[in-house]
């Protein structure tokens, strides 16, 4: 069974970075695709990126590109989130998700999510 959870989020001024990371269980975590999900509060959940399995095919929302990095050590069983720049309108809980498929497909669709964390951007 997949265990995720994040962790790094916090407190940021606007036009600040935060690193996020996706610390993941289980053997077959370099099998699938892996992505980064965001909610904020009353919102419903967005796509934010994702990363192939061996990371050699990303994908961002349109908001975050040149700003944001995905990437994944499968040697660790982890996947990270650089978000730089950020903004306070992304102020958010944060989730990294696992597909069951290798490729990034678009919408993503994670079969496991892990609990969250929360970023929150200050004006």
């Amino acid at each position: 069974q997949v265990q995720l959870v994040e962790s790094g989020g916090g407190l940021v001024q606007a036009g600040g970075s935060l690193r996020l990371s996706c610390a993941a269980s289980g053997r077959t975590f370099s099998w699938y695709a892996m992505g980064w999900f965001r909610q904020a509060p009353g919102k419903e959940r967005e796509f934010v990126a994702a990363i192939s399995r061996d990371g050699g095919s990303t994908y961002y929302a349109d908001s975050t590109k040149g700003r944001f990095t995905i990437s994944r050590d499968n040697a660790k069983n982890m996947v990270y989130l650089q978000m730089n720049s950020l903004k306070p309108e992304e102020t958010a809980v944060y989730y990294c998700g696992q597909d069951s498929v290798a490729f990034v497909r678009i919408p993503m669709a994670p079969k496991y999510w892990g609990q969250g964390t929360q970023v929150t951007v200050s004006s």
